[in-house]
């Protein structure tokens, strides 16, 4: 079996995630710049209004990425296979001949979707936040000032104003919750997610390729994983459930968190016959 370079979008992922740490300082520069003392309708519509403008320039930047970087990871998993099974000697010769067939049109176009709408899951639930505590932000300085004037105050006291600040950067910080309950930042949260996107994206890519050229199996890499999936790598599986022999089938082994979890860093390299591993 030939040795195909496994595949690296570090690059382009850290590049996605800079767009979301700039517009996360943004967000917070906005809700920083608010009047806690005297805060009022026109302040706090002004910057929602920036806020969204942040999110929507966010949501561009993302889409725009999901269009050039998913299909790139599905290019770079048909390449691959087309390595692995001899047709071309080079990533480079093989992306010359690379050709979406209708299973891989179909992927792209399916993760493209499932990835852009992800994430602009990520930009409405710090919108969805962030209106909700500015809100609860400005009914509570406006008690406070209700009750300066009853105790005879001249001024919110520094523990209420710090208190405020506190609940609208937690907002902003911690504006992801997974189904777990995990809470997340939202720049961590975007990495981990297209980071799994795009390894996902190359390996069905992969499959698909290999299962159209009459290859059904192949080999998990290897790079001295410490977690459970040392215990799968280099071993061989099955890229279709019905391809003779007693190997595991990729599509069992998917989803759960021994290998191909969120993250995970590994590929498969197709081969035609088992026994020539």
């Amino acid at each position: 079996m030939r040795n195909v370079p496994e595949p690296n979008y570090e690059y382009d992922i850290q590049r996605l995630v800079s767009v979301y740490k700039r517009g996360i300082t943004g967000i917070l520069a906005e809700l920083n710049r608010l009047d806690l003392t005297d805060l009022q309708r026109a302040q706090i519509l002004a910057a929602l209004k920036n806020i969204s403008d942040i999110l929507r320039g966010i949501n561009d930047e993302s889409t725009q990425w999901v269009n050039e970087v998913i299909p790139k990871a599905i290019s770079d998993g048909i390449a691959s296979t087309i390595v692995a099974l001899g047709v071309a000697d080079t990533l480079e010769q093989a992306q010359k001949i690379v050709k979406f067939n209708r299973a891989n049109k179909a992927l792209a176009e399916a993760v493209i979707a499932d990835t852009q709408s992800d994430l602009l899951a990520v930009t409405q639930n710090i919108d969805r936040r962030v209106r909700a505590t500015v809100r609860q932000v400005a009914a509570e300085s406006m008690r406070a000032n209700y009750a300066k004037g009853i105790n005879g105050r001249k001024a919110i006291s520094r523990d209420i104003l710090t208190g405020l600040r506190e609940k609208l950067g937690t907002s902003v910080n911690t504006g992801i919750i997974d189904a777990a309950g995990r809470r997340w930042k939202p720049e961590v949260y975007v990495d981990m997610l297209v980071r799994t996107k795009t390894m996902s994206a190359h390996l069905d890519a992969t499959i698909n390729e290999a299962v159209a050229r009459e290859a059904y199996y192949g080999r998990i890499s290897s790079h001295g994983a410490t977690d459970a999936c040392r215990n799968y790598e280099g071993k061989i599986v099955k890229l279709v459930p019905d391809a003779p022999g007693d190997y595991p089938y990729i599509g069992d082994l998917r989803g759960g968190r021994d290998i191909f979890h969120p993250n995970c860093k590994h590929t498969v390299t197709p081969t035609r016959l088992p026994d020539g591993i």
